[in-house]
């Protein structure tokens, strides 16, 4: 029933449509308006106006699709999330203050600013700790100012450094800076835990050490550290792997806590301008002493004299010099600034003291008694090191682009006012702790002259705890912040997959989270704690930040003196010499600084860039250093077009001329290999192959060709370029190909083309399309390879020992002498010996050739045996004549049978037109047998004319006689070398099928009884010189 009704639905509209025409439909018509119809209907989404491009827009995306993937464009490191959470609502876009700002001020501000930057100040004095503080400030300006251009030159990416290195310089260099940036940010979390531990062990709880009184031994400190970083990693290990949400809540206390904490200090600052009573410190003349109650703090208190007199034997410094009272905290007013100005750098061992004096320095006696001793050796680039980690930080910004409103504005804007505000309190800190605290008490690392009390926290209000908790609380969210990034920054290195061996790295936990990234983050956290002190760790992550800040501003700088059209940056305050002297700043501080962590550094930056470089995959990122590239092969080729190179600079362009079988494979894969075994001469490799047909219609299987061409070269390891011509002939495509294929003086000069091996059994055109690619070859000035027994060729990783035989025939630049040494210097043939044979005319002297030959070998520094080979002027033998007698009547029967195809092909046009004529009923076989004779009287006629043509050409007999006599002193000299290298004649002048099929004869017979030749015709200039 729907059928019907189907059908009289159709047959109504039909009877309607024929009444309104006036006219009646076939059911033809009809079908081609259906057809019509739906077409219509396809294009009934399309835009009217866009009905020109109908055809485009099936295969190609609307631009408003386009615009709106770019828009959505994300490539972010996943933040921080709770699995187990809902789905958070839409989140309120974030602006400058709260999305970067505050963030940045986090981060920069650390550990170093409570427990070193006293230390740093007093060691230094107040001018050099103000150059320290005014140095790693500088080097972090700078390197916002290029992260700024970076940052705003088209849609942010997230990922700090390592994402803007990598889609600048490249993946190599991208992956490299990546892995330097996850280290120092997991060493950075071992920094804060071993700071958050001496806080608490040092200045809080010094009764909890495992290994005694850490205040007389340093070693049993640095134990401590140890042992209780490692349980407060694991801690923090468990909270990052169960309880994201906790350590993102705990981002907001930690922030809280730093500014208190500074406010606190700064209001300390002022409420002490005139000093306070409540730290005293005992001095005994010049030296400062620890672990002596006040009380005691005289020189005739029996505590004292008990540790200087023991055994009733005094020491000699405490029998010369006072004890006295020292305030530690003098105040602003007090000028004690002017104590402070200059350095007080000291050397492992050396006692802490007023001035520079000698006795009062040098521990003579090797007696440390109670006075305070410097436990490293400090210089002013040490210092540098130890401060660089309380001014990093200046990535969070960025980190956080897709949570802002407008990136392009808030990131520059933040992250510069975040580092002019955190180096305003630095550099200020620099001066009130000058003028307010005292020189020994500043030097005094952990405040053991004032019983283990932190300095900052002293001078803190209201008193010391606002510091001691707020310091140790935003170090433990400092800490927890590495830890949570660090594992997130690794998983993405992997996932993109630019480093084979993090592969495993790249998963995530079925909650979604990097497990496997986390565990080796603890494994390296650890490996940094068991140093067991922040004065190592701080410079040693010093140097991974100081590289990462350098690639950001060598990443600028690049892109600017480049000028890729891509390189527009919103940010307009910034130029390529800042980023330049960035870049230095970055350098000279890291080899200041420690060389040997600089060393290890750069090392470990040069081998991920080489593995990357030769394992990793290939990523195209529109990098800076691609584009570096560009523009210097840009310089290099319009500096090479000025003429041609000079004969020392000559070296091998090759062009490889590939032949594919049928499947669109390369018939001989070894002709790679030798080109592979050529490279010694670190020239251009180019191989090309012709496909015959029309490129409109086969320009996928040309895709799929290319791909298996460059597959063959890889394996190979040809490093060159490759390509497809798809031509109607294929004679005329290779002509093309020779002709055209290079870039100004990037040319190939040296073409490789294999031997026609079937020519005899595919008839003329194989023939002719060798000789009129040699033809072109010789035209266009190149020089040819022809190896012959290309498939007898050793691989290119295999060794052979022997003799490479050169027959130099004729000179023709010297070709023959450059080809063997460069084979030489390929370990596949490092182990043959070169012998060159020449041969001597009647009227020539085969003593001195030999000896001239030899000298020639000299001056070309190329080490072989010589052999002048006489050939007697003998008659032409019979088989000279019979194998050219044999050769014409080949040539003769071909061209008979070709004639032959003529006649039978009009005959068969003729039988056809009859045959259209007659009934179809009539039998199609009645012509086979007058066909058959034909053909039979054709062969007849050819034996005859050879029978009538029994004496051969004597051009052709002169020149098969010549092949002949050759051939047999090569064989008999050359039979068991590994390669025979032979000038190859040239072809035949006249465009003659019987002089080019006799050409090839020659050449079999030249060749024959040989394994592998490599037969070689100049370009007609001189490639090898005798000249320095």
């Amino acid at each position: 029933m729907q059928n019907n009704s189907a059908k009289d639905d159709s047959d109504e509209m039909e009877i309607i449509s024929s009444e309104h025409n006036g006219t009646v439909h076939d059911t033809k018509n009809e079908d081609s308006g259906d057809i019509h119809r739906a077409e219509e209907n396809q294009k009934s989404n399309i835009d009217p106006n866009l009905y020109l491009y109908d055809d485009d827009l099936a295969t190609r995306p609307h631009i408003s699709t386009f615009i709106s993937s770019i828009a959505n464009y994300e490539n972010t490191i996943p933040a921080a999330t709770d699995p187990d959470a809902k789905p958070p609502q839409p989140s309120a876009r974030m602006g400058t203050l709260i999305g970067v700002f505050l963030p940045c001020i986090q981060n920069i501000f650390g550990v170093i600013l409570f427990i070193r930057l006293t230390w740093v100040v007093g060691t230094a004095g107040a001018v050099c700790g103000f150059l320290i503080v005014l140095t790693c400030c500088c080097v972090t300006m700078l390197t916002a100012i290029s992260m700024s251009a970076i940052a705003t030159n088209g849609v942010v990416p997230a990922g700090g450094s390592y994402f803007m290195i990598s889609r600048s310089l490249g993946p190599e260099f991208g992956g490299a800076v990546g892995m330097l940036f996850y280290t120092g940010t997991t060493l950075a979390a071992a920094m804060y835990i071993v700071g958050a531990v001496e806080i608490v062990l040092t200045y809080m709880a010094p009764w909890a050490s495992i290994f005694g009184d850490f205040t007389k031994d340093a070693d049993a400190m640095y134990n401590n550290f140890r042992v209780y970083g490692t349980v407060l990693l694991i801690f923090m290990g468990l909270i990052v792997f169960v309880g994201v949400k906790f350590v993102n809540k705990f981002a907001t206390v930690a922030l809280a806590c730093v500014i208190l904490s500074i406010i606190a200090v700064y209001v300390g600052i002022f409420d002490n301008i005139h000093g306070n009573e409540k730290l005293y410190m005992c001095v005994l003349g010049k030296r400062l002493l620890k672990d002596i109650p006040i009380d005691n703090c005289t020189k005739d208190d029996s505590f004292m004299r008990d540790i200087y007199c023991p055994n009733n034997k005094c020491d000699d410094y405490y029998l010369n010099n006072n004890v006295s009272k020292v305030k530690g905290i003098k105040g602003l007013a007090s000028g004690v600034f002017y104590d402070n100005v200059w350095p007080s750098f000291l050397e492992k061992g050396q006692f802490i003291s007023y001035g520079h004096d000698s006795i009062d320095i040098e521990n003579i006696d090797n007696e440390s008694y109670n006075q305070i001793m410097a436990d490293i050796t400090t210089t002013f680039t040490l210092l540098i090191g130890i401060f660089f980690p309380s001014v990093t930080g200046i990535m969070a910004g960025s980190n956080r682009s897709g949570d802002l409103a407008d990136a392009q504005k808030s990131i520059p804007i933040g992250t510069i006012c975040a580092i002019l505000t955190t180096s305003t309190v630095y550099l200020s800190s620099v001066l009130f702790f000058a003028g307010t605290v005292d020189n020994l008490l500043l030097r005094d690392k952990f405040g053991q002259s004032i019983g283990g009390k932190l300095v900052v926290a002293n001078i803190a209000w209201p008193n010391q705890w606002v510091i001691l908790i707020g310091s140790f609380l935003s170090t433990l969210g400092a800490g927890l912040q590495s830890l949570t990034g660090a594992p997130r920054l690794l998983q993405a290195i992997a996932r993109d997959e630019i480093i084979p061996f993090l592969a495993p790295f790249a998963k995530s936990s079925k909650r979604g989270e990097p497990t496997r990234a986390l565990l080796l983050t603890i494994v390296i956290c650890q490996c940094g704690i068991l140093l067991g002190n922040v004065d190592l760790l701080a410079p040693l992550l010093s140097m991974f930040f100081l590289m990462c800040y350098g690639f950001v501003n060598l990443a600028c700088a690049v892109q600017t003196l480049l000028r890729t059209p891509n390189w527009r940056p919103r940010f307009k305050f910034y130029h390529w010499s800042l980023s330049l002297i960035g870049l230095t700043l970055c350098i000279s501080v890291m080899i200041m600084t420690s060389w040997y962590f600089a060393l290890i550094a750069m090392g470990m930056a040069i081998v991920i860039y080489k593995y990357i470089e030769y394992r990793g995959a290939e990523k195209e990122w529109g990098d800076g250093i691609r584009g570096m590239a560009l523009t210097a092969a840009r310089f290099s080729l319009l500096r090479l077009e000025e003429g041609p190179p000079h004969t020392k600079n000559w070296r091998p362009q090759i062009l490889v001329l590939s032949k594919l079988n049928d499947n669109l494979l390369p018939k001989y894969r070894k002709i790679f290999s030798f080109a592979t075994q050529l490279k010694a001469g670190k020239g251009l490799t180019i191989c090309v192959s012709v496909l015959k047909g029309d490129h409109t219609k086969i320009a996928n299987k040309a895709v799929d060709a290319k791909s298996t061409l460059r597959k063959y070269m890889t394996d190979e390891k040809v490093k060159g370029f490759c390509d497809i011509l798809v031509a109607q002939q294929i004679g005329e495509g290779l002509s093309s190909v020779i002709q055209t294929i290079g870039l100004g003086g990037m040319k190939p000069n040296t073409v490789i083309i294999g031997w026609p091996y079937s020519w005899r059994q595919e008839g003329r055109n194989s023939w002719r399309t060798f000789i009129q690619t040699v033809r072109t070859v010789a035209a266009c000035h190149m020089a040819l390879m022809v190896p012959k027994g290309i498939n007898f060729y050793p691989e290119s990783n295999h060794k052979i020992g022997g003799n490479i035989d050169i027959w130099w025939i004729v000179h023709d630049g010297g070709l023959l002498m450059l080809l063997p040494f460069l084979l030489k210097q390929h370990r596949t043939w490092r182990n043959c010996k070169l012998r060159i044979f020449t041969v001597a005319q009647i009227e020539d002297n085969s003593i001195q050739m030999k000896k001239d030959l030899k000298t020639f070998l000299y001056h070309l520094r190329i080490e072989a045996d010589v052999e002048v080979v006489e050939m007697n002027n003998s008659d032409i033998s019979a088989y000279t004549y019979e194998r050219t007698l044999m050769m014409e009547q080949r040539n003769q029967m071909l061209r008979a049978l070709g004639l032959n195809k003529k006649e039978n092909s009009k005959v068969e046009s003729h039988n056809d037109e009859k045959r259209n004529s007659i009934d179809s009923d009539a039998p199609e076989e009645t012509d086979a047998p007058e066909t058959t004779s034909s053909k039979d009287e054709s062969t007849e006629k050819a034996d005859s004319k050879f029978k009538s043509n029994v004496k051969p050409d004597e051009f052709n007999v002169r020149r098969m006689h010549t092949a002949i006599k050759l051939n047999e002193v090569i064989v008999e000299k050359s039979q068991d070398a590994q390669l025979v290298i032979m000038n190859l004649p040239g072809p035949p002048r006249e465009v003659r099928a019987e002089r080019e099929s006799n050409y090839m004869e020659f050449l079999e017979v030249l060749t024959e009884g040989l394994e592998k030749v490599l037969m070689v015709r100049g370009g007609g200039r001189e490639v090898i010189t005798i000249y320095s």
